[in-house]
């Protein structure tokens, strides 16, 4: 398959390390895109979209429009949710460039010594495909729920523990199931390969990750047990996820420095093999694809949140929200046709 290319920040647009440059909506439907934001921002909580907190567009490296709701601003921190779980994707990056992690090699989780689950490799994991059980139901009417069981209840303590627990559903690879607890055993191998835990892995991320790309919001949150919870909980700021999008937009690229390994980029974009019925949702590895048309690809996040990427039109749209479950298809519509207002 042949991805759209990435291109490189322009050689008149400064890196957004300190400040972020400014600049002005280009190639956009200006009447289409205005009744868009109009409809987002029309009230506080609005019918079609419930409530928009941020919204960001950077065109070839610059911010072209930012607009902030009710009670919120440019300083403003915003729940990650699941798009916790690209930036999980970057820091395994950057150990494989480390040589300290092999994504073809089996994971080599304790939990699964001696059984049918030590098989699962890395590359597995992050593409959703290990065959774990998982029960990813956010609102379960009557049944378990484990992502809530993780994150909020017996598991909350050791979130990587719990998620390794669970028994083989399917054989590994042959099946593709969205479970944030896949991430957090992710997390946990990218602490145990670096031999760090808790705070000391806490200034890994920002030495090797934040820092380099000028994000100074970021609020990375860890369990009792010391693993960054990587499927949920990494607070910024818009503008701070936006230079994390722009990283990816750049290859992996920053100030002329390779930060992810070459190619990492390509692998977050490449398809996961789904089993017919989820193909509406397609998934790379950590990254979900063709939500702002095809060749795009996004960091996405629950009750709205979005880091979306269109390389054939040099774009990033950032959004931060509260969008009820219910709601959740008009929004997913309403980016689609927010991007295709900008050529």
């Amino acid at each position: 398959m042949k991805l759209p290319p990435l291109s490189p920040q322009p050689p008149d647009t400064p890196w957004p390390t300190q400040d972020w440059p400014l600049g002005e909506l280009r190639r956009v439907d200006h009447a289409a895109f205005d009744a868009l934001v109009a409809e987002a921002f029309a009230t506080k909580m609005t019918a079609t979209l419930g409530e928009t907190h941020a919204l960001l567009v950077v065109q070839g490296g610059r911010i072209t429009f930012e607009r902030y709701g009710e009670g919120f601003d440019a300083a403003s921190t915003h729940h990650s949710w699941s798009k916790a779980k690209s930036i999980t994707h970057a820091l395994v990056g950057l150990l494989v460039k480390d040589g300290k992690l092999d994504i073809q090699a089996p994971a080599g989780v304790p939990e699964w010594a001696g059984d049918a689950r030590s098989a699962i490799t890395l590359d597995q994991l992050l593409r959703m495909s290990s065959g774990l059980k998982f029960s990813e139901d956010y609102a379960p009417s009557g049944g378990s729920s484990d992502v809530i069981a993780m994150l909020f209840q017996e598991g909350k303590d050791d979130v990587a523990a719990y998620a390794a627990a669970q028994p083989l559903e399917h054989a590994p690879g042959t099946y593709w199931s969205y479970a944030s607890g896949t991430t957090n055993i992710v997390s946990r191998i990218a602490s145990r390969a670096l031999e760090s835990h808790g705070p000391d892995f806490e200034r890994f991320m920002r030495a090797r990750l934040f820092e380099p790309l000028g994000i100074t919001s970021a609020i990375p949150k860890f369990d009792k047990a010391g693993t960054f919870i990587g499927s949920s909980f990494c607070f910024m700021t818009a503008r701070d996820f936006a230079r994390f999008g722009l990283l990816y937009l750049r290859d992996g690229m920053w100030e002329g420095r390779r930060l992810l390994p070459e190619g990492w980029v390509d692998y977050a974009r490449r398809p996961t093999f789904q089993q017919a019925g989820v193909e509406s949702n397609r998934y790379g590895a950590h990254w979900w694809l063709d939500f702002a048309g095809p060749g795009s690809f996004s960091a996405n996040g629950y009750d709205g949140q979005y880091t979306i990427i269109a390389p054939g039109r040099d774009l990033i749209i950032v959004r931060h929200g509260t969008t009820p479950l219910a709601l959740k298809d008009n929004l997913k519509d309403w980016l689609g046709k927010l991007a295709a207002c900008i050529a």
